[in-house]
């Protein structure tokens, strides 16, 4: 198979997902949308965090991603010469749906052969998308395998979790060449100079997938002056979000541990704000923290780059994402900033 036929297979599959999320069944995929509607509501009832609106959205944007313009232009940085295929034992989380399927498409649009262990949290939704690249291409057939035990005959890893697990990973795949990835978070910087209007699309940052994401905006950087109101204000469409269960229990069982412990907070009935220096702020709370200049807090950023997945402002930096932006990464935008394009073909 070549990187011009598997290209054609995952362009296929970009206008088959737009179809489905958009309901434009047609004949010839009739099973296959059938079946990716069974497993959407499977996943809705087996895990509570997937909800159809986040599932499509995540379909949506494999979607917009999966078009002929997008694949050539980040190839194009990159010598794919046809080359006896690697395997790579991918190793996916399971916090948001489809989380591991960039790890996916890497491997096989470099040619690598790809064995697929899957969290148990997102395990019904990959496998009918792979179903339809082997209708597309019979040779994915011998290209994807799927596992529930332990890992064997492969010769790289990409694994993904939590620090704990990581510490683990980085054990036991010492020997292989590995990409083993940890927790990280994302943050935002706002200046206080922002409109309502610019600052709410910060909201899709902080509550899509209800902010179990490593680019969701778990922490806010704010000037000393900086009135929470216009905060409040801008994201107030998402205050629907309380009405999710898992979500209210969350807000409520924080909100209860942070009074007894005497915190200060902000509170909108939705989203608790703490002050607190830590990147990683539990489901409906999000951290924040005052800053007194702009270059102090670059330094700082810059120090803990390797716990910092995203940084969001109004285009601060060139490097920054703008508001609204996180859950719309690039086919470039690497997890943990590591080229997992560069890394196959050095294998």
């Amino acid at each position: 198979m070549t990187l011009e036929e598997r290209k054609e297979a995952f362009i296929e599959l970009g206008k088959f997902l737009n179809d489905f999320t958009n309901e434009i069944y047609s004949e010839e995929h009739k099973d296959l949308y059938r079946q990716l509607q069974e497993k959407t509501e499977v996943s809705i009832h087996y895990n509570g965090w997937f909800t159809k609106e986040n599932i499509y959205f995540s379909l949506q944007q494999w979607a917009a991603a999966l078009t002929t313009e997008n694949l050539n232009e980040w190839l194009a940085a990159y010598d794919l010469e046809e080359k006896p295929a690697k395997t790579v034992a991918v190793i996916m989380a399971g916090n948001i749906p489809l989380v591991g399927f960039h790890d996916f498409l890497s491997v096989l649009i470099t040619g690598n052969n790809i064995l697929i262990k899957q969290s148990k949290d997102d395990q019904q939704l990959l496998p009918v998308l792979v179903e339809f690249l082997i209708q597309q291409n019979e040779a994915f057939r011998e290209k994807i395998r799927f596992t529930k035990e332990k890992l064997e005959n492969f010769d790289a890893v990409i694994a993904t979790g939590s620090n704990n697990t990581a510490r683990y990973f980085e054990y036991y795949f010492s020997k292989y060449p590995h990409i083993i990835r940890k927790n990280r978070n994302s943050v935002a910087i706002i200046t206080g100079d922002e409109s309502k209007e610019e600052l709410a699309p910060l909201g899709d940052d902080i509550f899509r997938y209800y902010g179990l994401g490593c680019r969701n905006v778990s922490k806010i950087f704010i000037p000393e002056d900086f009135q929470f109101e216009k905060l409040f204000q801008a994201i107030y469409e998402w205050n629907p979000i309380i009405n999710q269960n898992k979500y209210a229990n969350n807000y409520d069982y924080n909100k209860a541990v942070y009074l007894m412990s005497e915190f200060k907070l902000f509170d909108n009935g939705f989203l608790i704000l703490k002050e607190d220096e830590s990147f990683s702020s539990p489901i409906a709370t999000l951290f924040y923290e005052k800053y007194s200049s702009l270059e102090e807090l670059n330094s700082k950023l810059t120090e803990q780059e390797e716990n910092i997945q995203c940084i969001v402002s109004q285009n601060l930096q060139p490097n920054h994402i703008e508001f609204g932006k996180t859950q719309q990464p690039k086919l470039s935008d690497f997890a943990d900033n590591v080229d997992t394009i560069q890394f196959l073909l050095n294998l």
